[in-house]
């Protein structure tokens, strides 16, 4: 089967991977976005985001199926079979999200269309549960605007297609997801969409080299359901995720006052099947573009059918309050942080990424200079985005974690970069006015960052030493007697009977 003609509008992380991976099926593809500079940027092969491997796809995708870039949507719509719209939808002060690019482009969509082709506009925004029937009634009223003597010959059918994108980790997400996800009301226009997603469905293509296809992967599980149910998938999927991670904070938080290792407890949890050890990591909390939006989003949702979401109220409140946490600790240790110097190594809200949207090292930093403390950075990647984004915040800008620790009274560690694992720990400790180390990420092992040098605190993490007495009769070895300062140190015990 040859390839289908695809339009994508908004060229962000969703839109630029989405068109990208659709052109490396085999699709022609049109991006459209109305910032032309953005769109001047692709077309030099430049990108406008730092996602890895992006700009080697976007050359096979040129090549395999192709790609361009356009600020016409009339003539892209026009000429395609399916449409995504892959806008954004920014939360407004109340929680509510901003549909205005949304409608915006449903609207633009109509008014393109002729009575050529059956075509598919699909939902690739993440939206607020009923956005589908929305898009469908201002495609319509976009087509009686343009076309009024033809509305009812002009055909098209609407579907919510959610992405499950990890930024740093996008085009694998697309390319080997861990399910696709197609709601529709009418047959055609699923099909349509399988037809789209053939070749990924069931991974008949060619694995590109810098990103080969996981072992033993042979088909996607793909769920074809009503718009309505697809919208609340996409929400529901993300809100979980924020509450297993808050939960992992409060349990972090419980640890220390107990004793206990959240890291050896949250492995050992994680081995229950039905609890699964993937965002069981305890930190500073979760940010980014999707987490904050969508849980308020969805409570915005509870809130106009008179239910409140105590849950999902819970999780924004525990968010919030492990920010502070780094601050407590820090006060703890140099009990004044007027005239203090503090380090943040990363400040990206999580690494191979440079989008710092609700990153938790804005808001240490804003704290720890309103305490009036002087704050020292250094992040691989993005520190431009940061000095753009953020002039008025007062951060000395470093080349280097060596040059941000350099006769600093702490160092923080915001994200986990695998450059901050390699670290000379030693070396960092000797550099500095006082060896303070608040590991925010639970990144380096205690007993080792002690042995360097540092006064270590983690998060969630025992201070007592870890008893020297021998292993009781039965038990094994730890887990993996050799695993990195990042694996779980917990010990397996063997309760067989005998």
């Amino acid at each position: 089967m040859g390839g289908m003609r695809v339009t994508v509008i908004g060229t962000g992380y969703v839109g630029t991977v989405t068109g990208a991976c659709l052109a490396y099926l085999g699709h022609r593809v049109t991006c459209v976005d109305l910032e032309a500079d953005k769109i001047a940027k692709l077309q030099r092969g430049e990108m406008p985001i730092y996602e890895p491997h992006l700009a080697e796809l976007l050359q096979d995708a040129a090549v395999r199926g192709g790609i361009d870039f356009s600020t016409e949507l009339a003539p892209a719509v026009a000429a395609s079979d399916v449409i995504f719209i892959a806008v954004g939808t920014p939360p407004r002060p109340s929680g509510e999200a901003n549909l205005s690019y949304l409608e915006s482009a449903a609207r633009s969509i109509g008014a393109a269309m002729d009575d050529s082709r059956f075509r598919v506009v699909v939902n690739k925004s993440t939206v607020p549960v009923g956005c589908g029937n929305l898009v469908e009634t201002l495609v319509r009223e976009g087509i009686r605007e343009a076309h009024p003597q033809e509305d009812k010959k002009i055909r098209f059918g609407v579907a919510s297609n959610p992405e499950f994108l990890r930024e740093g980790s996008a085009i694998a997400d697309s390319l080997y997801p861990d399910r696709i996800v197609l709601g529709a009301e009418e047959e055609c226009t699923s099909e349509a969409l399988c037809a789209l997603y053939g070749p990924m469905i069931e991974q008949t293509f060619a694995a590109p080299a810098y990103l080969p296809r996981p072992a033993g992967m042979k088909r996607v599980p793909l769920v074809t359901t009503t718009l309505t149910s697809a919208e609340m998938i996409k929400y529901a999927a993300n809100t979980f995720l924020a509450m297993k991670i808050g939960f992992a904070n409060e349990a972090a938080n419980l640890c220390e006052r107990v004793g206990a290792d959240v890291k050896e407890v949250m492995a050992g949890i994680g081995l229950d099947s039905r609890i699964g050890g993937k965002f069981l990591s305890a930190g500073l909390g979760w940010g980014g573009s999707c987490f904050g939006k969508d849980v308020q989003a969805l409570l915005h949702t509870a809130e106009e059918y008179g239910y409140q979401a105590r849950l999902l109220e819970a999780a924004l409140a525990v968010n919030r309050a492990q920010r502070q946490v780094v601050i407590q600790k820090l006060q703890e240790k140099l009990f004044i942080l007027k005239g203090r110097t503090v380090a943040l190594l990363g400040l990206a809200f999580k690494p191979d990424t440079d989008d710092l949207r609700d990153a938790p090292s804005l808001q240490i930093a804003e704290r720890l200079i309103q305490l009036g403390a002087r704050v020292k950075a250094y992040d691989p990647i993005a520190m431009p985005a940061c000095k753009a984004q953020n002039p008025e915040l007062k951060i000395q800008y470093c080349d280097s974690a060596r040059d941000a620790v350099l006769e600093a009274d702490a160092a923080v560690l915001v994200t986990e970069w695998d450059e901050f694992r390699s670290l000379d720990l030693e070396q960092m400790a000797l550099l500095m006015q006082q060896p303070i180390l608040v590991d925010g990420r639970n990144l380096y092992d205690p007993e080792a960052a002690k042995n360097a040098g540092f006064d270590y605190c983690g998060i969630g993490r025992a201070s007592r030493a870890r008893s020297t007495r021998s292993p009781a009769k039965g038990a094994s070895r730890p887990v993996n007697s050799s695993a990195s300062s990042t694996d779980p140190v917990a010990t397996v015990v063997d309760v067989t009977p005998k």
